[in-house]
């Protein structure tokens, strides 16, 4: 296998707990709208696919003009409480603290646009940290699209056969797998139950944050690759 010398992360879903401020969100939506709050349990394999999705779930019926309020009000009351109940997953502190220490960058890839991204991540004072941050309308394409994938990897300066992209959802896998790097599926996301991540081929799967630290051995990382 090809050493890596950076690791690139999902956002929602295998850095952040982002469910609670989401799902949140959702059920003042549906307040609003006169409906009962969903539970969390029932939406939390959904929040990995953005507004739409969500909204979908909280309104099935809704469609066109109808389905574009809902979504933007859902969007407004997500911005608001961005990071209320949105915290890193156990274990990915001590992660990106260990990948530090060892002087491997790490960055971000979600398809979350910058507005949201931006202010969250400055919330929870990882945007400094991030050799890199490129957000759902950074570029001209989204995951599954290898684009932003292809565009972190010159920011980082490290070519896509030295990086590794961890995600949750189908489209990570796809989209690291186009763009030439080693995937992995962070199982502790928000899968759901119709997900078979053995199917999307990845080079590997971990059920917590602290195996990617096992995964990711000496004979997978080096540093020497980013030619610093």
């Amino acid at each position: 296998m090809t050493r890596a010398a950076a690791i690139l992360f999902d956002l929602d879903g295998t850095l952040l707990d982002t469910a609670p401020d989401m799902v949140g969100a959702l059920n003042r939506l549906r307040v609003e709208e006169g409906r009962e709050p969903l539970p969390l349990a029932e939406v939390r394999a959904s929040v990995s696919h953005g507004a739409a999705r969500l909204v979908t779930v909280g309104f099935p019926e809704a469609a066109g003009e109808g389905f574009e309020r809902l979504r933007l009000r859902f969007l407004d009351l997500y911005a608001h409480n961005l990071a209320d109940g949105t915290s890193l997953f156990p274990g990915v502190a001590r992660l990106l603290g260990t990948l530090e220490a060892d002087r491997v960058p790490w960055g971000i890839v979600t398809n979350k646009p910058a507005w949201l991204t931006d202010p969250l991540l400055e919330r929870l004072r990882l945007n400094s940290r991030a050799c890199c941050v490129v957000s759902g309308d950074t570029v001209a394409e989204r995951k599954p699209h290898p684009l932003p994938l292809l565009h972190a990897a010159r920011l980082t300066g490290v070519p896509p056969q030295h990086c590794v992209y961890v995600g949750d959802a189908e489209r990570d896998i796809v989209a690291g797998l186009a763009a030439g790097m080693q995937t992995v599926v962070a199982a502790y996301g928000y899968l759901g139950p119709e997900d078979r991540p053995l199917q999307w081929n990845p080079h590997g799967i971990v059920e917590r944050p602290a195996e990617l630290l096992d995964w990711l051995t000496l004979r997978h990382l080096d540093p020497a690759a980013t030619g610093t």
